[in-house]
C-alpha cells in the first residue's frame, strides 16, 4: 500500500479515537464564536459541558467571555460584501481568510484572559459573518442538463482552516448550510440551545433575540426540544443602526441605551406602512437577513422619512417603533395563539436599548414580564456564542443539532464541517 495512503488511513483511525475519547467523557470545553448581522464584532466565549451517563447534556456553563469589536475599516469592508451594489469577488475571498484571521485573534485573548492553554480546549465552534442568506428557492441548471431545479443557499464567511492553524484546536464551521441541503432555510439556529438554558416547568417564555435581525424562539412550559418554535421576526438593530449612524454624520454606528429615539416621536403611519411588507405575513418556519433589510431598505426608509420632515430624532424613533411593532405583531400572529407566555427575554444587542424594550413592553398584553436574558443567568450578548458551542458539542457527539420544525428542514441532521 502507498505510503501517503496508509497515513491518510492512520489519520482517520485517529480521529475516530478522539471521537469516542470525546463522547466518553462527562465534561467539555467547547468555544463559541459569533459575528451577527449588526457587523459590530465577534464574540467569543468558553463554554464547559457536563454529560450524563447516557451521553445527554445535563449542564452547560459559561466559563468565560470576550468581545473583539471591528474596526470602522472592517465594518465598512464586511459591510459591502452584503449588497450586490458594492460586493467584489475578490474582495470576499481575501475577507474570508482575513476574518479567519479575526476569529483567531478573539480566541486567542479568550484563553490569555482565562490563564487556559489551547491544548485545554476540545473545540472552537464558529458561525462564521454572514454576508448572503437566500432562503427562498431560485432556479438552477440541472446537473443532468433536464432543465432546471430550485437551489437555495446561505454563506457565512471566515476560513476555518485559519482558525485551526493559528490556534491549534480543531475548528467546527458552516453550520448552516446542512440543514439548508436537507430542505431547511438553515435558521434561526441558537433557538437548539434555548430550551436547555431557559426550559421551566411551569412558564411560557419567547426568547427574543434582537442583533441586526430579530429572531424569537418559543419555549412551552415543561417544552422538549421538539415543542420548540422559533422564526425571524424582521429587522433588529439594522435599521436603527443604520439611521443613527446617517443622521449623526457617522459620530454613532448605533442609539445609545436608545436616548436618541426617546428624545423624537415615531410617526405610526409609516411603521404601518412598513408592516405591509410580505415577509410579516408570511408563516414560520421563515428566515431573512440584510440582503432585505439592508442597506437599500434604510436607503427607502430615509427618503420616505426625510420627505415627510421628520427630524433625527424622529426618525430614529420610527425606526424603533418599526422593530418594536415587527417584534409584537409576530408574538401575536403566530405565538400567542397557540402558546401561553409568561415571559419576555430579550437578549443581543437590543437588549441594550431601553427605549425599544419599552416599546416592546407596550405592545404586549398585560401580564406579560419583559426581561432580559442577563436577568436570568445568561449575558444576553454571550447567549448566541454559547448556542453554537452547544451545537458545536452536538456535533462532536455525532447528534444532529437543528430543529427541523424551526428551520423547515425534513429530518434533523449533524452540522457542521470539522478541520482537524
Amino acid at each position: 500500500m502507498p505510503g501517503n495512503r496508509m497515513r491518510e488511513l492512520k489519520r482517520a483511525v485517529k480521529t475516530m479515537i478522539d471521537s469516542r475519547e470525546y463522547s466518553g467523557r462527562r465534561d467539555h470545553s467547547v468555544i463559541g464564536l459569533m459575528s451577527g448581522t449588526s457587523l459590530d464584532g465577534v464574540d467569543a466565549v468558553l463554554v464547559t459541558i457536563g454529560t450524563g451517563p447516557s451521553g445527554s447534556i445535563a449542564s452547560v456553563k459559561l466559563a468565560g467571555h470576550v468581545y473583539l469589536a471591528y474596526s470602522e475599516e472592517m465594518r465598512k469592508r464586511i459591510s459591502a460584501l452584503c449588497s450586490v451594489e458594492t460586493a467584489r469577488l475578490d474582495d470576499l475571498v481575501y475577507a474570508h481568510f482575513g476574518l479567519g484571521e479575526w476569529y483567531a485573534q478573539a480566541v486567542q485573548r479568550l484563553l490569555s484572559r482565562l490563564g487556559i492553554p489551547a491544548s485545554g480546549i476540545d473545540a472552537i465552534c464558529m458561525h462564521g459573518q454572514t454576508v448572503w442568506h437566500a432562503p427562498v428557492p431560485r432556479d438552477f441548471p440541472a446537473p443532468d442538463g433536464a432543465g432546471l431545479i430550485p437551489v437555495k443557499g446561505t454563506l457565512q464567511i471566515g476560513a476555518g482552516a485559519v482558525v485551526a492553524e493559528r490556534t491549534g484546536i480543531p475548528v467546527i464551521s458552516d453550520l448552516r448550510s446542512r440543514d439548508m441541503a436537507a430542505g431547511g432555510e438553515g435558521a434561526p439556529l441558537a433557538p437548539f440551545v434555548d430550551g436547555i438554558l431557559f426550559g421551566n416547568p411551569k412558564l411560557g417564555r419567547i426568547v427574543q433575540n434582537i442583533g441586526g435581525i430579530g429572531n424569537a424562539t418559543v419555549v412551552p412550559p415543561g417544552a422538549a426540544a421538539a415543542d420548540l418554535l422559533a422564526f425571524d421576526t424582521g429587522p433588529g438593530n439594522m435599521l436603527m443602526d443604520a439611521v443613527a449612524y446617517a443622521g449623526s454624520g457617522g459620530v454613532h454606528r448605533y442609539d445609545p441605551d436608545g436616548s436618541i429615539a426617546a428624545k423624537g416621536r415615531a410617526d405610526e403611519a409609516i411603521v404601518q406602512r412598513l408592516m405591509l411588507d410580505p415577509y410579516f405575513s408570511r408563516k414560520p418556519p421563515k428566515s431573512t437577513g440584510r440582503e432585505v433589510y439592508g442597506a437599500g431598505f434604510a436607503a427607502l426608509f430615509m427618503e420616505e422619512t426625510q420627505a415627510k420632515g421628520l427630524s433625527f430624532a424622529d426618525r430614529l424613533a420610527t425606526a424603533t417603533a418599526f422593530t418594536a411593532e415587527s417584534i409584537a405583531r409576530s408574538y401575536k400572529d403566530f405565538i400567542f395563539p397557540a402558546t401561553k407566555i409568561d415571559e419576555v427575554l430579550v437578549a443581543g444587542g437590543g437588549a441594550r436599548n431601553a427605549t425599544l424594550l419599552g416599546m416592546i413592553r407596550d405592545r404586549l398584553p398585560p401580564g406579560i414580564v419583559t426581561a432580559t436574558t442577563s436577568e436570568r443567568g445568561v449575558p444576553d450578548e454571550a447567549r448566541e456564542a454559547m448556542a453554537f458551542a452547544v451545537m458545536g458539542h452536538e456535533s462532536l457527539m455525532g447528534r444532529p443539532g437543528n430543529l427541523p420544525a424551526v428551520t423547515g428542514a425534513r429530518r434533523p441532521v449533524v452540522l457542521g464541517t470539522l478541520t482537524l
